[in-house]
């Protein structure tokens, strides 16, 4: 390492058993993780809850009360991050990450798309799932791991 010019920075480098126990790298958390389907255990990798949250907080950056921006721009927008976030987590268990910005997105669209419309209520008959994720143009990032519905 010294060769190259490198070093290692002794607070952050630690030696871990990745049979044992979880740890974060580059926002994969990597280690052990229960099978749903019969509850053996894998080692496996998936989107750490960090960089779930910062995407998270990317979405409602984006679909703020202050964006006043076209919708159609908006949804690419919406999109071209959820297309980019889910290209790099492509890999590893990625269904429960999927879902929850999958929820926290159609979340964010409604009311933001009730506040713009001025709808009474919570706008969920107006602007359903199928709405969001159909007409509107919004990426369903569960489609993307499991593909379109037969």
């Amino acid at each position: 390492m010294t060769k190259l010019g490198l070093t290692l920075n002794e607070t952050k480098t630690s030696v871990r058993n990745a049979r044992s126990e979880s740890f974060d790298f580059l926002g994969y958390t990597f280690g052990p993780q229960r099978y749903r389907k019969d509850g053996h255990w894998y080692l496996g990798a998936s989107p750490s809850k960090k960089s779930v949250q910062r995407v998270k907080t990317k979405i409602g950056d984006l679909l703020a009360p202050g964006n006043v921006q076209a919708w159609p721009a908006v949804s690419r927008q919406l999109n071209r991050l959820l297309v980019g976030w889910s290209a790099y987590f492509g890999y590893g268990t990625r269904l429960q990450a999927y879902r929850a910005i999958d929820h926290h997105v159609y979340d964010r669209v409604r009311h933001f798309l009730v506040r713009r419309h001025k709808v009474q209520g919570r706008g969920t008959r107006i602007f359903s799932r199928t709405a969001v994720f159909g007409e509107l143009g919004v990426l369903h990032l569960r489609r993307v791991h499991i593909g379109p519905p037969p």
